[in-house]
């Protein structure tokens, strides 16, 4: 997975909603670039739906969980906005890889046999 993050906002101003796409790893210190890239696409038009698309991310499970704690109350942390507007955004998680499944040994015959 590339490191770097990469961001995409798309805006449509009519319906009053915006769209932040994310590729590459989002950590608990690239969090707050994300946080800034939410914060001006709202400035467009107060109150606008922010969908926050993270399915092609990598992301830290800190830094899911602190977005989705930022989801619940509709506020981003205080360093970022500390007039602590409100923000309206769902996020689309990334979709988690399955668990890498062992390959177990095979049994001797004497013991496949009981």
């Amino acid at each position: 997975m590339n490191e770097k993050l990469r961001v995409l906002v798309s805006v449509d101003l009519d319906g009053a909603k915006a769209q932040v796409k994310t590729q590459g790893r989002v950590t608990v210190q690239s969090i707050q670039g994300l946080y800034d890239v939410m914060k001006r696409a709202d400035s467009l038009v107060p109150g606008l739906a922010l969908e926050l698309d993270m399915t092609l991310a990598e992301v830290e499970p800190q830094a899911l969980e602190e977005l989705r704690g930022c989801a619940r109350s509709h506020h981003l942390p205080v360093q970022v906005d500390p007039l602590q507007r409100d923000y309206r955004f769902s996020i689309l998680a990334p979709k988690m890889a399955a668990p890498k499944l062992a390959v177990l040994p095979e049994l001797p015959a004497e013991l496949a046999a009981a």
